[in-house]
């Protein structure tokens, strides 16, 4: 959760998504304090490809194409959590880019490089030749021909100029969208149909999806890379997806597997068109040690700004405050809030917002934002000594607790929704407000980011008490064979590096 809450979409996570829906029925959350911003941000260019550095934007200032990426970025930026800064990571991906640009189709093209910072797993482009990697996708790859591989794609839509062409079909589906909004007004099938139509739009069509993958395995092998790492990556994505098990009606949009389908076919046309650069495991350069070298330190997850999660407890330094969930319940830290789920359909919603008025907590609760509310029910409370409130509500088949929380001039806000007539309510909903604390100074001094952490296998260790080394997950032995894409059957020896998570 971010000290300034953006408005992003919903996304319920597996077990309570029902729930949480339904936490949107029962309030507006009107949370667009930092949208109106995004426009007038400015950013710096990102670190060249070349060995001669060039601008962008000077080199490509007469070029329409840029103009529509240079549109576009600010937006880009802000939605995946502003540019992610470290000069060594920025380094190795600047290499990464500059082999690949000396083979592509169009050598002369210059490319902006920006990581996003966001521990989502994606990459993508814009006309231009604006290009984004997420810090997520970052670690998540264990070498640099598997980055590589995802960059040459990207670079391959721009080189084919997918980009304006999706733009022309967009500028053809607004006027379709506008045919069928005014012909079948709010009509299911006009619905419907308006929602396939964005679905089109989200993603590039499969024919350019399959041109790029070709164009990309191609200047893979010519810049001497592994060019099965294609293949390859896009099996480590899909199970990073298995891993997450995220709830299927949920707004996968910042993920990478949602915009590039990871068919199995697809995977076998990568490693098909790999073979002529020869057999695998002997068709280039993977680039692992100046890879991990590169990456290690690397922020993983929830960025000091959003908070930390562990276990079961949500902390934020900057802001100063932790809570507790129940055991059992699984948070999920988004830019917009903190969501938590549980068995039984129990969810949770948790922000905060800006309130310089300093209002009255229970005129607040009762100021309209709470559908369903039963006036009756609204009490002044303390929590550990904080001025607070809370009420009752119901919708449709939920009820709901709503406890409110000042701190100086922000309102915290926690919403609990359970299935109508469960008894999880006051449990839940009481837990979470006792353990509403703000945090001590060594608390918040003591507080430290997940960071990737290259480490050498010494003599005796194994999967499993590398794994034991892990932080911030419950499923330490199944996230460290993802991160460093071992099978269950995979072993290590002295000397190997891997990839572990800690402070």
């Amino acid at each position: 959760m971010t000290r300034q809450t953006v408005t992003k979409g919903w996304f319920p996570t597996r077990h309570g998504g029902m729930a949480l829906r339904a936490l949107v029925a029962l309030s507006s959350f009107g949370l667009l304090s930092a949208c109106q911003s995004i426009i007038e941000q400015t950013y710096e260019p990102a670190v060249s490809p070349s060995s001669n550095p060039q601008i962008v934007e000077e080199v490509q200032k007469n070029d329409p194409r840029a103009q529509l990426g240079a549109r576009e970025h600010p937006r880009i930026v802000a939605s995946y959590g502003g540019e992610y800064k470290d000069a060594r990571t920025e380094r190795l991906v600047a290499r990464i880019t500059g082999a690949l640009t000396a083979v592509s189709e169009n050598p002369q093209q210059s490319y902006r490089i920006t990581i996003l910072n966001s521990p989502a797993i994606n990459a993508f482009a814009l006309p231009g030749g604006y290009l984004y990697v997420t810090r997520g996708l970052l670690a998540l790859a264990n070498d640099a021909s598997e980055v590589a591989a995802v960059l040459s794609h990207e670079m391959a839509h721009v080189t084919a100029n997918h980009g304006i062409q999706r733009q022309q079909r967009e500028e053809a589906e607004v006027i379709a969208s506008r045919v069928v909004s005014e012909v079948l007004s709010s009509n299911l099938a006009g619905k419907q149909a308006l929602a396939r139509g964005k679905l089109r739009l989200a993603a590039f069509s499969r024919n350019q999806e399959l041109q790029a993958d070709v164009i990309g395995v191609r200047m893979l092998g010519e810049a001497g890379y592994d060019a099965y790492a294609a293949a390859r990556f896009l099996d480590s994505m899909a199970a990073f997806s298995r891993f997450s098990a995220v709830d299927p009606e949920a707004d996968q949009s910042l993920d990478f597997l949602s915009s590039h389908p990871n068919a199995p076919q697809r995977v076998e046309l990568a490693r098909r068109h790999a073979r002529a650069f020869g057999p695998e495991g002997t068709s280039g350069d993977r680039g692992r040690d100046y890879y991990l070298a590169g990456i290690d330190g690397l922020l993983y997850g929830d960025s000091p700004e959003e908070g930390y999660v562990r276990g079961q407890t949500f902390l934020h330094g900057q802001l100063g405050i932790r809570f507790d969930v129940p055991q059992g319940f699984q948070i999920d830290n988004k830019a917009e809030a903190v969501l938590a789920t549980g068995p039984g359909e129990v969810a949770i919603r948790f922000d905060g917002i800006a309130d310089t008025a300093r209002r009255n907590l229970t005129d607040y609760i009762a100021s309209g934002w709470v559908t369903g509310l039963q006036p009756d029910t609204i009490r002044p409370i303390a929590i550990n000594g904080l001025e607070a409130a809370t009420a009752r509500a119901s919708a449709d088949r939920w009820d709901f607790d709503v406890t409110v929380i000042r701190i100086g001039d922000r309102i915290y806000r926690f919403l609990t929704a359970v299935p109508k007539g469960s008894t999880a309510l006051e449990a839940t909903a009481s837990q979470l407000r006792s353990s509403f604390r703000r945090m001590s100074p060594n608390e918040v001094q003591s507080l430290r980011p997940l960071r990737v952490r290259v480490v050498t296998v010494r003599p005796g260790d194994t999967i499993s008490t590398l794994a034991a080394r892990m932080m911030g997950t419950d499923r330490k032995l199944d996230l460290f064979r993802l991160i460093n894409a071992m099978q269950v059957t995979s072993t290590v020896r002295p000397g190997d590096k891997v990839k572990i998570i800690s402070e």
